[in-house]
């Protein structure tokens, strides 16, 4: 009989795979790259920012606004020319304004005819409303139609008398303007943060760049992906969508690199091999990634129920971007860092055999502070999450789109003055569509309908007449309200819109959409949950929790967006968005800590023992992960967008909420009080039965010498 080996060689396969597949997988991500980064780039060209991309696919008014597309010169640009002189306009004054208006006539023309001056009753302020078709439903034509209009009010201007530009079609021109700068500004923003974020919760020299290229990678891919589903099956992506997809991408990417990078340098000290090592990370915290994008992903496709287009949209698109950003931390990442081996992580190595060093960990603590009074500590929380829900009670009003930018642009400071200059009037057009063969027994209708101050037929096309109505009432006020639901329940076969029926729809189908949605949401959630952890009560809890995180900041929300940001609003689908980031979102940290949690108790650990060792393990890495995807959504406050301002702070706050408070107090808690039955009905339950062997992530012992 031989000697024996003094040591155990690898399996030729398996050391071949160890060499061979992660150069692969990086081959083949540089190969997507080179082949996405081309259609990645056409993207901001691809998006649509119309007011029907805005609008619930069903309303009144956006079928007002497809029918007005249709009609001869296509959709119609509504602007109101505005004059102001603070101590009265003079005879010289009105002279100047007429002859600015000729001057606008002669170079465009103008649906509504030679525009009429309307003076207000203090004789402060004269304005004419004009409408052309001239650009149709080109953004571009648009806007240089608004600035060409702009540019002559501006010419040989009089001292003391402002000439502004307002309308919708001007507030439209400003918000694409707006748009217009969100992508490459978040971007940039975006990068920063996630890198300085990298750096400081690494503290290497090298290793915070990995993740940060990677998830670059996924963010082309993403790109890329949505530009060919907009191309194959006629996807409508708006600005707002691409900007909240590129948030998703960085925020959630990165937190799966967080938690796979923590789980790895914790195997390579018990594993010689990096290869081998990465392997045990992967089957590790492989099925809580999978399951955490798994929710995300799932949350964001139940938007394809709304009828809200621009929430629909966001669906796919959200989705999109959470599949790649998965694609790319569970092959790219994995395949960069075996490659580049333990000298990542210089200069603070994990050396196999090493033990990490013992320091008071700020979890552990809190996980001791919870474990000593778990009822009292599930209780406080309880009652400040409910206390800040209460604050959705002094919420303010739904958004108009006047007060939708947090700067105000030229067109919303001429739509301002025109409140004040006409407090009781319309000065901002309704749009009444009816069939042409009834068109003039419409237009008495609408004539002798309550609240329309004046009525005149405007085109004709396609069996479809327009009726421009001007209410008594200031726009989107109750009388005005009043007066669009009198057009429609009192005119025979009219369909209205324009921009107050619009946000009046805005807010009916927010609630519609909510109705339908939240439930979707909660049952795809909760089934991913209980195939995941074997159990019903756990799955439970976690959703109990990320819902009552949603109710916290939106009251929260109702107690700031007014008195300390001076919002005048919230935008309509601000509730339903936030519900389903936070729940699709703040679930991932459950899921991270109540996995680790079964995968204690597997190896047999008691269920006080599993819940703060769970969280002592997992706490760093969650709480890391949550300041990054909070500090990605802060990003979205920097932009001059009320919604997006709204959107980042909820989310923001949401997740630091659930990170801080939910996952190390409350959700420890509960499981110190349930003991074994948060794993009900599953044998984890049950004193002294596992469900299948125990979980090992990587040898206990010292592997035989051999070449790394």
């Amino acid at each position: 009989m031989g000697a024996l080996p003094t040591a155990i060689e690898p399996p030729p396969t398996r050391t071949s795979a160890r060499r061979v597949l992660p150069w692969a997988i990086v081959v083949l991500w540089a190969a997507v790259i080179a082949l996405a980064f081309p259609f990645a780039g056409k993207l901001d060209d691809a998006q649509r920012d119309n007011v029907v991309d805005y609008l619930p696919a069903s309303a009144d008014s956006t079928q007002v606004a497809r029918i007005q597309q249709a009609l001869p010169g296509g959709e119609s640009t509504d602007l109101v020319v505005v004059f102001h002189r603070d101590g009265g306009l003079t005879d010289a004054d009105h002279a100047h304004a007429q002859e600015r208006l000729d001057a606008i006539a002669d170079a465009h023309e103008l649906a509504s005819g030679p525009p009429q001056g309307v003076p207000s009753k203090d004789g402060t302020t004269l304005m004419y409303p004009v409408s052309t078709t001239e650009p149709g439903t080109d953004n571009d034509a648009r806007a240089a139609l608004v600035d060409d209009v702009r540019e002559r009010l501006g010419s040989d201007p009089v001292e003391g008398l402002d000439a502004e530009l307002g309308g919708t079609g001007a507030v439209q021109t400003d918000m694409e303007k707006v748009f217009g700068t969100i992508d490459g500004t978040l971007m940039l923003a975006t990068v920063l943060v996630v890198a300085v974020l990298l750096i400081l919760t690494y503290r290497s020299t090298f290793l915070w760049l990995v993740p940060l290229v990677v998830v670059g990678a996924a963010a082309v891919a993403s790109q890329a992906v949505v530009y060919g589903l907009i191309q194959g099956f006629g996807l409508t992506v708006t600005s707002q969508s691409a900007a909240i997809m590129t948030v998703l991408v960085f925020g959630a990417g990165t937190d799966y690199a967080l938690l796979l990078v923590a789980r790895y340098r914790e195997e390579l000290r018990r594993v010689q091999r990096p290869y081998d090592a990465m392997l045990a990370a992967l089957r590790g915290c492989g099925p809580a990634v999978l399951a955490s994008s798994g929710t995300v992903a799932a949350g964001l496709l139940c938007l394809l129920a709304a009828d809200l287009n621009s929430a629909s949209g966001l669906g796919p698109v959200g989705a999109v971007g959470v599949v790649c950003a998965l694609a790319a931390m569970l092959t790219l990442l994995p395949a960069v860092l075996v490659l580049l081996g333990r000298r990542v992580f210089w200069p603070l190595v994990p050396v196999h055999g090493s033990e990490p060093k013992q320091r008071r960990s700020l979890f552990g603590a809190m996980g001791s502070s919870a474990a000593r009074r778990p009822g009292v500590v599930l209780a406080a929380g309880t009652v400040l999450l409910g206390t800040l829900a209460l604050g959705a009670l002094g919420a303010p009003g739904n958004l108009t789109q006047e007060d939708t930018f947090t700067e105000r642009p030229d067109s919303v400071s001429a739509m301002r003055t025109l409140a004040d200059a006409y407090p009781d009037s319309g000065n901002q057009p309704i749009s009444v569509i009816v069939p042409s063969d009834t068109a003039g027994r419409a237009l008495e209708e609408v004539r002798r309908t309550d609240g329309v101050a004046s009525a005149r037929p405007g085109r004709s096309g396609d069996g479809w007449t327009e009726i421009t109505v001007l209410a008594k009432d200031a726009p989107e006020t109750a009388g005005e309200t009043a007066t669009i639901k009198a057009l429609r329940g009192e005119v025979d076969g009219a369909h209205v819109g324009g921009p107050s029926a619009q946000q009046l729809d805005l807010a009916d189908t927010g609630a519609r959409d909510r109705r339908i949605v939240v439930p979707l949401v909660l049952g795809a959630v909760l089934l991913i949950l209980i195939a995941l952890l074997r159990s019903l009560v756990a799955p439970l809890m976690l959703i109990a929790a990320v819902v009552a995180v949603w109710g916290a900041v939106m009251g929260l929300g109702g107690l700031v967006f007014e008195p300390l940001f001076g919002f005048q609003g919230v935008d309509p689908s601000l509730p339903l968005l936030s519900f389903v980031f936070l729940v699709a979102l703040g679930v991932d940290y459950g899921i991270f800590l109540m996995h680790r949690m079964r995968e204690e108790a597997l190896n047999g650990a008691d269920p006080r023992a599993a819940a703060l060792t769970a969280l002592r393990t997992t706490g760093g890495v969650i709480a890391s992960a949550g300041i990054v995807l909070a500090a990605t959504f802060v990003v979205l406050m920097n932009l001059p967008l009320v919604p997006l301002v709204e959107m980042g702070f909820l989310v923001a706050v949401g997740v630091l909420l659930d990170t801080f408070l939910v996952r190390t107090y409350l959700v420890t808690s509960a499981s110190l009080l349930l003991g074994r039955r948060v794993w009900w009905p599953g044998n984890l339950s049950r004193a002294g039965r596992h469900e299948g062997v125990p979980v090992v992530s990587g040898p206990r012992r010292p592997e035989p010498a051999a070449r790394r």
